[in-house]
């Protein structure tokens, strides 16, 4: 497991970008619950975020490709509009404890 952050640096409904030895990724808590994905959308192969730390779309409900538009749910990762409808982002196993947010990469 790899340490990715404390988890007082993901406020919940936020969203966060890493670079963890070259590999891109992003990790958004919602109701408590950290999830975290590989930074690159499935239609393009592309990084997601608008602008550094933000995947999420206005209303912080769903992950928003910046390039596309496609959302993509928060708890899996599955693309529900846009030109990627069907598939889902790379998921990252992670948990977190007292000290912070671990990744199993």
């Amino acid at each position: 497991m790899k340490f990715l952050c404390t988890g007082s640096e993901l406020a919940d409904s936020s969203s966060r970008g890493f670079d963890l030895d070259g590999q891109k990724l992003f990790a958004v808590r919602r109701a408590g619950q950290v999830y975290v994905y590989i930074n690159r959308c499935p239609h393009r192969g592309v990084g997601l975020e608008w602008t550094p730390d933000q995947f999420l779309d206005p209303s912080n409900s769903l992950i928003q490709c910046a390039t596309h538009g496609a959302l993509f749910l928060i708890e899996d990762g599955e693309c529900v509009a846009g030109p990627c409808a069907g598939q889902s982002l790379t998921t990252v196993e992670s948990r977190e404890d007292d000290q912070g947010i671990w990744i199993n990469l």
